[in-house]
């Protein structure tokens, strides 16, 4: 089959690639694989599959993850810490990008890197047809460069050491885009929920000059206040994490009693 006839896309890359801002939604609490196709309609560009904080099976991760691909949205799946088994699982099965929180040093990237990526990049094993590429028949080396190349390996900043060796982990090969984690981040820092802390400010800072020394790029996740999007998309955030399924419910389904509650 000629290459040319693959869909090798990953949207949230595209965006990144382009400049322009790539968003996300947290799912906790969706289930069912009309989520992906739910998003896409709602104009975003990857869904963010938590298997950290909650209890979504890895086969329920896999299915949307299908879904999304076939969509034109970017499945993102996050995985525990150190779960590399369940990571790779989760890239055979679909999922266009992996998050590792609680990242700290480059040796600790190193390592993510060479699990995450197929060879000579890392040493990743192949497990067949690529659902990513749409299961086509073809050779090895191409459709392993196809899938290395389109890859985001997203690396979760959470703690001050982090920070202070973000440009280390920024020059790691391999490593896409350094997610600022801003609850667990303001938490270990002292300042917990304080977003618009000059310190968590100046970390934003110190990791978005790290990227773009190294050419990767800076995410956040954590803040979803108008006011506070603005501030950390000025510094230089990029791949966006713009709220989450439950809280989307929440302020929605919030919103429309109150207005209902007010009639006569």
């Amino acid at each position: 089959m000629a290459a040319a006839t693959i869909n090798a896309k990953n949207p949230a890359r595209e965006r990144l690639q382009k400049g322009e801002l790539a968003l996300g939604v947290g799912l906790r609490q969706a289930r069912t694989v009309d989520i992906a196709p739910i998003l896409k309609s709602c104009g975003y560009d990857w869904v963010f599959i938590d298997l950290e904080h909650n209890s979504m099976t890895l086969d329920m991760a896999v299915q949307i993850s299908v879904a999304a691909n076939a969509t034109g949205i970017s499945p993102i799946v996050r995985v525990p810490y150190g779960q590399y088994d369940m990571a790779t699982r989760a890239l055979d099965g679909g999922a266009y990008g992996i998050v590792i929180p609680h990242v700290d040093t480059a040796d600790e990237a190193r390592v993510i890197a060479d699990r995450l990526r197929y060879p000579p990049v890392g040493h990743r094993s192949i497990g067949g047809l690529m659902p990513q590429l749409g299961f086509p028949a073809m050779a090895a080396a191409e459709s392993t460069k196809l899938v290395n190349d389109n890859l985001l390996v997203v690396v979760m900043l959470e703690t001050p050491t982090a920070i202070k060796n973000a440009d280390a982990i920024a020059a790691v090969p391999g490593i896409d885009v350094l997610l600022i984690g801003a609850s667990d981040l303001t938490l270990d820092m002292g300042i917990p929920g304080q977003l618009m802390h000059p310190d968590l400010v100046k970390a934003a800072e110190t990791a978005a000059a790290a990227c773009k020394k190294h050419g990767k790029w800076l995410g956040m996740g954590g803040v979803y206040t108008d006011e506070g999007q603005a501030k950390y998309v000025g510094i230089g955030a990029r791949m966006i994490l713009a709220s989450s399924d439950m809280t989307l419910l929440i302020n929605a389904a919030t919103a429309r009693a109150e207005t209902l509650r007010k009639l006569k």
